[in-house]
């Protein structure tokens, strides 16, 4: 004890242990950020890695469904094709374009809409004859009956282009929806000093978690951008494909800064700020919409049931005293 005492009140002794105590610490905090390394250095690359893993799985993946951008047509859909010219006399001017709106590309997806487009109405017209002579009991006259059956095949010739068109309208939805978080990373992107071509690329990789459609898109641009010899044919295509106001309003803001060199920045803001405001629009309509579609089934499901709740009382009392 005494021992203690005497080296805590000597203040040469405590001094020259507090400096080698400083002296040892400063050393190693020097020393440690040598043998530490870059941490985030060595971070940054695993998580670099693991989404390239993960990128490569699902393209594997892809593969193995059958799956991508372009497929090859299926060998009796395309004897069908040629053998009966249906390129000639059943195709559309715009079919090829609608095809591409709807995500359906390369020649799979022409044949096969040209061979649906045939043996849709035969189908609809063998089901509506089968189902009135061999299913149908009713006596219904001879020409109701063809009525019918010519009405199966006109639903037969219509249903591959409806399916085209609810392909496409849901397509555009998933697209103008997350097309406002695509205008901001773009804008990051080219803030930061990244090229067209590099935002694009980027943008297409990060933005296929809020739609697969629009970084499909982006990622079709991105290879136009590449190869075709003029560049506005690209951003016209990405327009044409997607049919959007605000894509169409993009292109036209990056065609003008190819062409005069104009500032993309400030326009990719407002560009953005503008497809912000016609979602919250759009959203508003629809609110809007809500109450009078509600009216009628109000009216029909709702109404009757509360009338039976109320009065149901009142009845059961008046029978039971009447009884």
């Amino acid at each position: 004890m005494e021992k203690i005492v005497e080296f805590a009140t000597n203040g040469r002794l405590v001094f020259s242990v507090l400096v080698a105590m400083s002296v040892i610490a400063t050393i190693w905090s020097i020393g440690a950020t040598f043998l530490q390394g870059d941490t985030l250095a060595k971070r940054m690359k695993s998580v670099a890695n693991e989404r390239e893993r993960i990128r490569a799985r699902e393209r594997a993946a892809a593969k193995a469904d059958g799956g991508g951008l372009r497929q090859q047509p299926k060998q009796y859909m395309k004897n069908v094709v040629d053998r009966f010219s249906l390129s000639t006399w059943l195709n559309t001017d715009d079919a090829k374009l609608r095809l591409a709106s709807a995500g359906y590309r390369g020649p799979q997806a022409e044949v096969a809409f040209l061979f649906f487009r045939l043996v849709a109405p035969i189908a609809f017209a063998l089901f509506a004859v089968f189902y009135l002579v061999v299913l149908d009991d009713s006596d219904w006259p001879l020409l109701t009956k063809s009525g019918i059956v010519i009405f199966a095949t006109y639903l037969g010739v219509k249903a591959p282009e409806l399916f085209i068109s609810n392909t496409i309208t849901k397509r555009q939805e998933s697209m103008r929806i997350a097309f406002p978080d695509a205008l901001d990373l773009m804008l990051i992107c080219v803030e930061s000093g990244m090229s067209v071509d590099h935002a694009f690329r980027k943008v297409g990789q990060e933005i296929g978690v809020r739609s697969a459609a629009l970084a499909e898109e982006f990622a079709l641009a991105t290879a136009e951008l590449s190869y075709l010899p003029d560049r506005r044919q690209a951003f016209q295509n990405l327009t044409a494909r997607t049919g959007l106001e605000s894509v169409k309003q993009i292109s036209t803001v990056l065609i003008q800064a190819e062409k005069y060199g104009t500032p993309l920045g400030r326009a990719l803001r407002v560009t953005a700020q503008e497809s912000r405001d016609m979602r919250m629009a759009e959203a508003e309509r629809k609110a809007a919409a809500l109450p009078p579609k509600l009216t009628v089934p109000m009216i029909i499901f709702f109404l009757p049931v509360l009338m039976v709740v109320v009065m149901a009382p009142a009845i059961i009392q008046v029978m039971s005293q009447s009884w």
